[in-house]
């Protein structure tokens, strides 16, 4: 398993989630580590990117202020603080990588881990 996503749950409004999603030593060292949403009926969209050095990171207008995406080397671990989270964060929440750093189509991701479901509740 290249990628291997967990800590998502329920939670109500105003609560916080960590996600974490440990990625194999080349994966991590290499790609650009993201972290993509996709609620019920609603197209798969980028939350937070993290690039393959781990200087710089992205968010999505929604995330902003709230999110925080981070790698530990270490643990060749990537994660996703989710902070003050609302209702409309409800989704499935994915984490994959690819060679290209920012905005992108999700065919341009080399490797996706498994969804974990995250849940809020108003």
């Amino acid at each position: 398993v290249q990628l291997q996503a967990f800590g998502g749950g329920l939670v109500q409004a105003g609560g916080s989630l960590r996600l974490s999603c440990a990625a194999s030593g080349r994966i991590f060292s290499t790609y650009a580590l993201d972290w993509l949403r996709q609620a019920p009926g609603k197209a798969r969209e980028l939350v937070a990117t993290s690039s393959g050095n781990g200087v710089s990171t992205y968010y999505a207008d929604s995330a902003k202020g709230r999110f925080t995406i981070s790698r530990d080397s270490a643990k060749n671990t990537v994660y996703l603080q989710m902070n003050s989270l609302k209702p409309e964060d409800t989704a499935v929440y994915y984490c994959a990588a690819s060679l290209l750093y920012g905005h992108k189509s999700t065919t341009q991701y080399d490797y996706w881990g498994q969804g974990t479901q995250v849940t809020v509740s108003s």
